[in-house]
């Protein structure tokens, strides 16, 4: 028998023996979260998140807006971007441990992971993040050998920057209404403003709705380049980043490997993470509602703020939730289903962009714009509670999802074993 190469033995996928069964119910749990902010945008134009919510809107609708503005916006992503940071670390040690480099390995993963975002975004959905995690995750190399401590400083100083900007700009619109004819001056440019995005969102309902998949395409094409790109780099950017690194943190600290050890950790968290999220991210979800994203205001300073702190604080509460309750044998029972959603994460979230452009695109059923927020909060169940059981057949007979088979494949440099 041959002896397995350097470049074998180093460079391979994680092994169902090394994975960490937490981190896929994570997961797993947070894909259906993501899916539920998502299904906002999958039915109405990308514009829509900027502008004022409709005040004709039933009150079903805007009381299944405003929990979802709660319990879910930002707070999913930012999971996400916490297991990808403490993903980095795992990944690292595994590979360092084994005499790998571990630079070049994991910048070919970025490179293969914003390839699969730009194919999504173009070819399927706007909403694309999996780009911003590519770009990002070329500055967390900057912080893979940091102390805990240092990590922890710069997540502050992460979460601080947007609301210090958004601050900046909200005294400086409110200097200028104090000039003469300022405020009126100001006033005309947001009116003008308003109306450019208005009139983006109607052609966009129009193509979305209407189009075939080579007008939808254009317009997807059009809307990510002139409204989601840059938006995503900066509304994103610094949460994901500071995510990334609170990850990186929790994988130095080997948190999720030693649950009895943090458990005293997971209360501090769950308590304080209930409290600040709570209380944020109910001030964010009832002042963000009725007014413009787009226009700095006093009122949209408080909503940035809020949400600033209680979308990380309540993500952390969820984590320290799932994490206590996988210590009591019943409950991590129940917990375990997410598990094999977890695994295939990329394949469950890309599936997702395409079933539902499938249901509401003119290429497919054609009802985009026709639902509202409570009937899209009862399709998330449907489609979520459908790949549940998907994941279950699919994990037991194969190693990867299709997509992280993908994945792993072009990051290694040959196909990987798919079947088990």
């Amino acid at each position: 028998m041959t002896a397995p190469t350097h470049t074998q033995s180093t460079l391979a996928p994680v092994q169902q023996t090394e994975r960490i069964q937490l981190v896929d119910i994570l997961r797993g749990f947070a894909l259906f979260g993501i899916l539920l902010v998502n299904m906002m945008l999958f039915t109405r134009p990308v514009q829509s998140i900027i502008l004022p919510m409709d005040p004709a809107t039933p009150w079903y609708d805007y009381a299944a807006e405003w929990l979802v503005h709660f319990l879910g916006e930002s707070k999913f992503y930012s999971l996400f971007s916490l297991l990808f940071g403490l993903g980095l670390t795992l990944l690292m040690e595994r590979i360092e441990a084994r005499g790998g480099r571990f630079v070049p390995l994991y910048l070919r993963r970025l490179l293969v992971l914003l390839g699969i975002g730009v194919v999504h975004a173009v070819l399927i959905w706007v909403g694309d993040i999996l780009i911003v995690y590519a770009i990002f995750g070329l500055l967390l190399l900057l912080f893979r050998k940091a102390k805990p401590r240092t990590l922890l400083i710069w997540v502050v100083i992460l979460v601080a920057i947007p609301l210090l900007f958004q601050a900046a700009a909200t005294g400086l619109v409110e200097m200028g209404r104090a000039m003469p004819e300022g405020a009126q001056q100001i006033d005309q440019t947001f009116e003008e403003v308003e109306a450019n995005y208005r009139a983006d969102a109607e052609r966009a309902s129009q193509a979305y709705a209407n189009g075939d998949f080579g007008e939808i395409t254009r317009q997807r094409v059009y809307d990510y380049l002139n409204f989601m790109l840059v938006g995503s780099l900066y509304t994103l950017g610094f949460n994901v980043l500071a995510m990334f690194l609170l990850g990186v943190y929790f994988g130095k600290r080997q948190i999720f490997r030693e649950l009895e050890s943090n458990r005293s950790l997971f209360r501090k968290l769950l308590i304080w993470g209930l409290i600040v999220g709570i209380i944020g991210n109910a001030i964010y979800a009832t002042v963000i509602m009725p007014i413009s994203r787009f226009e700095p205001s006093w009122s949209f300073l408080l909503a940035t703020i809020s949400q600033g702190i209680g979308a990380p604080m309540l993500c952390l509460a969820y984590v320290s939730a799932i994490a206590l309750l996988t210590g009591i044998p019943a409950w991590n029972q129940r917990l375990k289903v997410l598990a094999p959603v977890g695994q295939m994460a990329l394949t469950n979230y890309l599936s997702q962009s395409i079933l539902c452009t499938l249901i509401f695109y003119g290429y497919g059923l054609g009802l985009f714009g026709t639902i509202g927020a409570a009937q899209g909060i009862a399709l998330t169940f449907v489609i979520y509670l459908i790949q549940i059981p998907i994941s279950h057949w699919w994990m037991k007979r194969f190693r990867y999802g299709p997509a992280e088979w993908l994945w792993r494949s072009l990051t290694y440099g040959h196909a990987q074993p798919m079947r088990r």
